[in-house]
């Protein structure tokens, strides 16, 4: 995206499944989705940004019902923690959507209702290997069978179902996706993903079943109450109720198509499959685009409830802090694939580079300014060729970032913004301020102004990712309240603004859990 191009931008998060707490998957998916969108706003742009709770379904009424309580309360109580870790984790979204509000049930049944008018959808009756865990049905050529029991390729176990079913013409859609997917490359990303789900369209789709009879926790079909929606024709249809569909003159409708719908990988064929199929039957444009990340392990384990080794991102900012843990989730791993969790690795980065690195270049020149300049900003002087090389960097970070976020690719965004903080610390232990107050007064102010101003950047620039500390690092470096947004560094401070003195931006953890 051009700067200066200013546009709509609608960004989600799954709406997460409510037969369970919150733990770290969640937390990776929704930061994901906020640090882009916060990135947006700060670029200029309008953005609304959903995530929520999905709270239909025969697992969910499982769910409550072994925990002696009535579905909608369950789902009242659990949806919170959701509700909950937006909170804590500083998310910034526009709006929290939840499968059993009103809005949702009118949205679904007046999608059913297009797509019935529209012949997408007709009564038959289903049987097949189906897993009460995924909400899904599999074919036989995806079915595996261990001591007796037959799985999913999720590792879920499944069983013959047979039942009355509506069903929704996918095998129809076969080559108008395959076309979508040929006239559209950057649907799905990253490419290995693409690839995958254009492989499995092309070996063919079968109608899809979308009612259920065996539980009644969902949204009833129109005119057929004995059914309930299919979890997943339910669920997706959320994307579409918190911008005012079926009203297509709402507000909010501006804001559609979605730009990225974020989802873990296991979830990928629903949201680019299903969901652009959905869509277009009932003549509604599909989203911009999929992307699917990938999963953490704990400690070079498979996180699961059976081992204990789940975790909980409300422990980890409680003990690291919100911003490190923030930093660290983007950072230590390429957005997109799968990474390990490592207590040891988000120690090392907290020290070295959010301490070491970036903290300490801050530190050490707001206190020389603090000392040297009577604690005002120097005012600025023709650059030398070594300030221009400082500079320079600095300056180019914004369109850098920009074409990377573009594309979600957060760990490199970080990677440029470090080789700049990188450069930062280089270039003042060369040019040694400290020495030239004597020497050359003129020279300390210059170099320290231009240190200033690759650090307004690095500081401007890293606000998605860690808005906190960021906030504090620049009341620090003096830039006021409604001067932060990338355009606002296009007009350089005031010389001889009053800084207050610095203080540490980042607490070394010199003896934490492991």
């Amino acid at each position: 995206m051009a700067e200066g191009e200013a546009r709509r931008i609608y960004l989600t998060t799954p709406i997460y499944y409510v037969n369970d707490r919150p733990h770290i998957g969640h937390a990776y998916t929704s930061l994901a989705t906020d640090v882009l969108a916060r990135w947006h706003r700060l670029d200029g742009h309008e953005v609304f940004f959903l995530t929520g709770t999905d709270e239909h379904g025969q697992k969910v009424e499982k769910a409550a019902r072994d925990a002696g309580m009535d579905p909608q309360a369950f789902t009242d109580q659990v949806s919170e923690h959701f509700r909950e870790l937006a909170r804590r984790m500083n998310f910034s979204n526009d709006d929290f959507i939840r499968t059993t509000e009103e809005r949702h049930r009118r949205a679904c049944t007046a999608l059913w209702e297009e797509l019935a008018r529209r012949g997408e959808i007709y009564l038959g009756h289903y049987e097949g290997w189906y897993a009460v865990r995924d909400e899904a049905f599999y074919g036989p050529d995806e079915i595996t069978e261990r001591d007796g029991q037959r799985f999913a390729p999720s590792g879920a176990p499944v069983e013959w179902v047979r039942e009355p079913s509506y069903f929704f013409r996918l095998s129809a859609w076969r080559e108008r996706l395959l076309q979508f997917y040929e006239d559209n490359p950057d649907f799905i990303l990253p490419p290995g993903r693409r690839n995958e789900v254009i492989s499995f369209v092309r070996a063919g789709l079968q109608d899809l079943s979308i009612s259920r009879t065996s539980f009644r926790w969902g949204v009833p079909v129109p005119g057929d109450p004995a059914h309930v929606m299919y979890v997943w024709l339910d669920a997706l249809t959320n994307y579409i109720t918190a911008v005012g569909y079926p009203d297509t003159g709402a507000p909010r409708w501006r804001f559609w198509p979605a730009d990225v719908h974020f989802v873990g990988k296991d979830i990928l064929r629903f949201h680019a499959i299903y969901w652009p199929a959905f869509l277009m039957a009932a003549g509604i444009a599909p989203p911009r685009r999929v992307f699917a990340h990938g999963w953490w392990t704990n400690e070079g384990q498979k996180i699961s409830k059976s081992l204990g080794n789940v975790i909980d991102p409300l422990a980890l900012i409680g003990t690291y802090g919100l911003d490190p843990v923030r930093y660290f989730l983007l950072r230590e791993v390429p957005f997109g694939q799968d990474g390990d969790f490592s207590r040891r690795a988000l120690i090392a980065r907290l020290n070295n580079e959010l301490a070491n690195d970036l903290g300490n270049l801050a530190q050490r020149t707001l206190s020389l300014i603090q000392r040297n300049c009577d604690a005002r900003l120097p005012q600025r002087a023709p650059p030398t060729e070594s300030d221009r090389e400082l500079l320079d960097a600095a300056a180019a970070l914004p369109g850098r970032l920009r074409a990377l976020f573009d594309r979600q690719a957060f760990h490199e965004a970080l990677e440029q913004v470090w080789s700049v903080v990188r450069l930062g610390n280089a270039w003042i232990d060369r040019e040694k301020p400290w020495a030239l107050r004597r020497t050359d007064p003129a020279r300390m102010a210059a170099v320290l102004r231009s240190l200033h101003d690759a650090m307004r950047v690095i500081a401007t620039v890293l606000q998605p990712f860690m808005p906190d500390t960021m906030s504090r690092m620049l009341d620090q470096l003096g830039v006021p309240p409604g001067e932060r947004t990338l355009a606002a560094l296009r007009t350089p401070l005031p010389g001889g603004i009053a800084l207050p003195p610095p203080t540490p931006l980042f607490q070394k953890i010199q003896d934490a859990p492991l």
